[in-house]
């Protein structure tokens, strides 16, 4: 529920910020849509952190179904951190775009994307953590269930 909770209030955020902010206070909405590149990149480099979410929900209901040592659950992992990585791909090259515009304030957008991309690692990390340990869970249980087979073959 909780990360249900988020999304809606990352795209409620996304939607709304835009017509508040000081340059488009009084503007068209073809104006703020249209005429900012950068609003249509942020947008395409929010996909990523939506799948992010949907897949984070995906191994919740994976544990729920007491399926969290399947290999579902470990696929979502991987691509919960290959999101991550895509995250961090694309806040690079918009702190890129902001070094190279003529923006008054840098720095509180360039602190933005250094916010974002630790969080971004730390997600990346621990998804590579958790994957493994279900990795080697599964790879315990498959063995246990070999010896257990073994063992009703031989009786």
């Amino acid at each position: 529920m909780f990360i249900v909770l988020i999304g809606i209030g990352a795209l409620a955020v996304m939607l709304c910020e835009p017509h508040i902010e000081g340059r488009n206070a009084h503007a068209t909405l073809f104006e703020i849509y249209f005429k900012d590149p950068f609003l249509a990149y942020a947008y395409i480099a929010s996909i990523p952190f939506f799948m992010t979410l949907y897949q984070a929900f995906k191994v919740l209901v994976y544990a729920g179904q007491n399926k969290a040592f399947s290999q579902e659950a470990v696929k979502t992992l991987r691509t919960i951190k290959y999101c991550a990585i895509i995250i961090i791909g694309f806040v690079v090259l918009g702190e890129i775009f902001i070094m190279l515009s003529n923006s008054d304030d840098r720095a509180g957008g360039v602190f933005m994307g250094i916010l974002i991309t630790f969080s971004s690692i730390v997600i990346a990390t621990s998804a590579t953590v958790f994957e493994g340990i279900l990795q080697n869970g599964m790879d315990i249980k498959s063995d246990n269930e070999q010896l257990k087979s073994k063992k009703s073959s031989i009786n």
